[in-house]
């Protein structure tokens, strides 16, 4: 939420038990006039990682697909937990993925498991990666880049 307010996007937390979406996107103004191909609102559905040695992957149901307009994955890597260790080294920068709905339904799924499987290093990805990425609601919802006028 704090990335994206920093981003100048309104957002606000969707109410418990809510099916498909997290977070609620909105423009600032309240006065603001949509052009088309802008919403109103920006559905967020929130996946997150804490481990640095976590698999770039996360659970997403097929019905799901429908409820939401970007899946963001952040990465938080407060260090690593896997076999055995403790989570006091590899502690690293937070890392963001954003993905549009459309995106998501073109990734080949793992077999047997309802998920997304991503490498991060693939250069297809890059442009869904980190903080800029964040512009892809920006966009969608008319919301400029903060500035001083």
């Amino acid at each position: 939420m704090g990335y994206l307010m920093r981003r100048n996007i309104l957002t606000y937390k969707a109410p418990p038990n809510n099916e498909g979406y997290d977070l609620i996107c909105i423009h600032p103004n309240p006065r603001h006039k949509h052009k088309a191909g802008q919403l109103d609102q920006v559905k967020v559905q929130v996946k997150s990682r804490y481990a640095t040695d976590a698999i770039r992957e996360f659970p997403l149901q097929s019905k799901s697909l429908r409820a939401f307009d970007f899946v963001v994955a952040v990465f938080l890597n407060i260090g690593e937990f896997a076999r055995g260790k403790t989570g006091q080294a590899g502690r690293g920068e937070v890392e963001f993925f954003v993905f549009p709905r459309a995106v998501l339904k073109r990734i080949p799924r793992p077999s047997g498991w309802e998920g997304i499987r991503f490498d991060p290093n693939a250069p297809w990805l890059q442009k869904y990666r980190g903080e800029e990425a964040l512009a892809q609601i920006g966009t969608l919802l008319g919301v400029p880049l903060p500035s001083r006028e």
